[in-house]
């Protein structure tokens, strides 16, 4: 969403942003020179379907119709950008002002039940226009709405790397260090990793990981299980939670090998092009977009989702083709730049929101 912010403001448009909650982006947004007002709003969530979410649902629904109408009065827009399909109510709304919507599809899992993926896909029928981050994602939707589909385009997202990422050592001298990078849950594989690593020790493979991310509020129960089933392996000293962090960038630098072991469906996988970006060895779930943000790579290696014994001899493969996957992957961080531009994306989301523009003119 900010680099779709920062593109529309670079273009000269004008740019009020809102949001449910307040959050950590907000700062960035406001820097940049965006307007940014916090609207309160329905938000689809699987507690929405007990009787308590419900009536909480429904309480979100009048409370977030008179609060966004009454921005949509002020502010008046040419268009309505909805970055997520997670807030239909201003799709609705936008559309009952009488103004283009363009929908931006960030969220999809195959793996859903069909009557979630209805739920989901529903909404965009009000979109004047529809951009996805993958095909993956387009195939999704089509599973519910062919129609929808039929109209979507597809906009790779734009990901910032170094510019001149410094290649991986030369030489794996002490232990092998692997990284994995995101939230800490049980969909995104961290178990997974765990007992890879467990796996690789007891084998007789010198590795350590290091886990950059937390857990969401309310899930700390996952990283105590993590920890204790690192000590149940005997590999508490090479499993390191690191928390959350700004920035990954020096984690991705410091690594020999980037694990993404996610489990379920992701629509895309921007932590394995940051990866590809740093020139790192990529080690990832053959599954869903991760498939494809890692497709064409050949430092990437793709396992079977939730299967440690995969992922332990992938990583060994790396300890043993060093060399060859080492120098491909330097190669690769300059095809994902291209593949991965900033400027790219923001110069075909700033031309998908003119042209629902022109479309209602």
């Amino acid at each position: 969403m900010l680099e779709t912010v920062l593109g529309l403001l670079a273009a000269g448009r004008r740019v009020v942003v809102t949001v449910p909650v307040d959050g950590p982006l907000l700062a960035d947004l406001a820097a940049a020179g965006a307007e940014v007002v916090r609207t309160p709003t329905f938000v689809l969530r699987k507690s929405a379907l007990r009787p308590a979410g419900l009536v909480r649902a429904v309480a979100d629904v009048v409370r977030g119709s008179v609060r966004g109408w009454s921005l949509l009065r002020r502010v008046r827009p040419d268009v309505v950008y909805v970055s997520t399909v997670t807030v239909p109510l201003w799709g609705l709304l936008g559309r009952l002002a009488r103004r283009p919507v363009l929908w931006h599809v960030h969220e999809a899992e195959g793996s859903q039940p069909a009557l979630v993926q209805r739920v989901l896909v529903a909404p965009l029928r009000l979109a004047t226009g529809v951009v996805a981050n993958s095909r993956y994602s387009v195939d999704v939707v089509r599973q519910s709405s062919p129609r929808t589909a039929d109209r979507m385009n597809v906009v790779h997202n734009g990901v910032p790397g170094p510019s001149d990422p410094a290649p991986a050592r030369a030489e794996i001298e002490g232990p092998l260090r692997l990284v994995y990078v995101g939230r800490l849950s049980a969909r995104k594989g961290v178990d997974v990793a765990v007992e890879a690593v467990g796996l690789l020790r007891n084998g007789g493979d010198d590795v350590v990981l290091d886990l950059v991310g937390a857990v969401y509020p309310g899930y700390e129960w996952f990283e105590q299980a993590l920890r204790e089933r690192a000590a149940a392996l005997g590999v508490s000293d090479a499993v390191r939670f690191r928390g959350f962090q700004p920035s990954v960038w020096p984690f991705l630098a410091d690594a020999d090998v980037v694990l993404v072991p996610s489990v379920v469906d992701e629509p895309f996988g921007n932590t394995a092009v940051e990866a590809i970006l740093a020139a790192r060895p990529l080690v990832v779930s053959a599954t869903s977009g991760l498939l494809e943000a890692a497709a064409g790579y050949a430092s990437a290696q793709q396992v079977p989702p939730g299967d440690p014994e995969a992922l332990a001899d992938a990583v060994r493969r790396v300890r043993k083709e060093w060399d060859r996957l080492r120098a491909d992957a330097l190669a690769d961080a300059a095809l994902a730049r291209e593949r991965h531009a900033r400027e790219e994306y923001r110069r075909r989301i700033v031309e998908a929101v003119d042209d629902v523009a022109r479309a209602s003119e």
